[in-house]
């Protein structure tokens, strides 16, 4: 039974909701955490976690990328992708932050503003120069983001935009709902031109 207008946009208006608040949720957890557990003193389980993330982060991606294909002209909301894109971001400036803490690696990187600030210039591919991986392990993991954003981030995009064309023609095709008439006026014109045509003739 298809669902009425009203029902198939709720989950679009709850994800705009919820989608800041998720935001909100990493950025405070990415500045919060302990962070200085990582690092070059525990450099197995800094690697361990950072690949075991991002395949766990990748297989997520994927899933959510075919279900949104799948469902494009449904409008099921994008809230998982943009969700995981963001956590994306905040995986890869961790890493960045643990690296900065070995001598050699990182040149003008000092804070967890400045780990998550290069990681998203190297995600727009818009590089100022004051940031720059100088150690061989910088330069690895700025790499796997490069790759990682090539796949991944850009079959995410289109499958964004598979979804915003699959809502465009859906509109397109949909019928107009029509309009309600007010109670009290008369059904047909006719009708009411002979109910007010005669203003002396009785019923």
């Amino acid at each position: 039974m298809p669902s009425s207008p009203s029902r198939a946009g709720r989950p679009g208006r709850w994800s705009r909701i919820l989608l800041p608040v998720a935001i909100c949720l990493l950025l405070v957890g990415y500045f919060t955490l302990p962070l200085d557990e990582f690092g070059p003193e525990r450099p197995v389980l800094s690697w361990t976690t950072m690949v075991v993330a991002l395949v766990v982060l990748s297989l997520l991606l994927v899933r959510e990328i075919q279900r949104l294909l799948v469902n494009a002209r449904h409008g099921r909301p994008a809230f998982g992708i943009l969700v995981l894109v963001c956590l994306s971001l905040v995986i890869f400036a961790s890493s960045y932050y643990a690296l900065a803490r070995h001598h050699g690696e990182f040149n003008g990187l000092h804070t967890r503003l400045d780990a998550l600030y290069f990681t998203v210039i190297t995600v727009s591919t818009v590089g100022f120069g004051d940031i720059a991986p100088a150690g061989q392990a910088a330069r690895a993991v700025v790499i796997v983001q490069i790759g990682y954003n090539f796949v991944f981030l850009a079959a995410a995009a289109s499958a964004l935009s598979a979804q915003l064309r699959g809502r465009a023609v859906e509109r397109a095709h949909s019928p107009r709902p029509r309009r309600r008439r007010k109670s009290g006026n008369p059904d047909e014109p006719g009708e009411a031109r002979t109910r007010t045509g005669k203003p002396g003739q009785g019923r």
